[in-house]
């Protein structure tokens, strides 16, 4: 991985924040994973630090599935959304600390670009479940998503292909 914390800021090899389910880390509620041969690929070489918000803010591997209730990611982090599981427990704690600790992560790291999952409710880039544990999607950011967003994060999720290295300066821009 490049110095980051000697404060090398090289943007020759950007260091990417990832979602450790995409790594093939099985972090999912249900114990699955959703491994990406080009995020592995920059794994091998260094550039990238997994996280998982929801076990790195105290929930269990497996877990019951949780949605935003209310809103989105945004509305959660002010208070106007919870995030709850299908058997109704209020877990809207546990995706604060967890959004909490991927930022402290970022910030560790100088890392300024961020590969999430879709959908999840703590790493959802523009599309979440819509708090019925129907699986219906609605437009929307996760909890995670929203905080490093708030704090200059650029977020790709692992559909969008913007992130891949160019042989000339990286798009940066943020997907929608």
């Amino acid at each position: 991985m490049a110095n980051r914390q000697n404060g090398d800021d090289s943007d020759d090899d950007p260091i990417y924040l990832v979602s450790a389910c995409l790594l093939g880390t099985p972090t999912t509620y249900d114990r699955r994973s959703h491994p990406q041969g080009e995020l592995i690929a920059l794994a091998a070489q260094g550039r990238v630090v997994p996280v998982c918000p929801e076990v790195a803010g105290g929930l269990p591997v497996p877990r019951s599935p949780a949605e935003i209730v209310g809103g989105d990611g945004d509305d959660v982090l002010d208070g106007r959304a919870r995030v709850v599981t299908i058997a109704e427990e209020d877990v809207t704690g546990a995706y604060l600390r967890g959004a909490e600790c991927a930022l402290a992560v970022a910030r560790r790291y100088g890392i300024t670009m961020a590969i999430l999952k879709q959908r999840s409710p703590a790493c959802g880039v523009s599309r979440i479940y819509d708090g019925t544990h129907s699986r219906r999607l609605v437009a929307g950011q996760g909890v995670t998503a929203a905080l490093l967003r708030r704090h200059g994060v650029t977020i790709w999720s692992e559909k969008s292909q913007e992130w891949l290295p160019h042989s000339d300066t990286p798009d940066v821009r943020r997907e929608t």
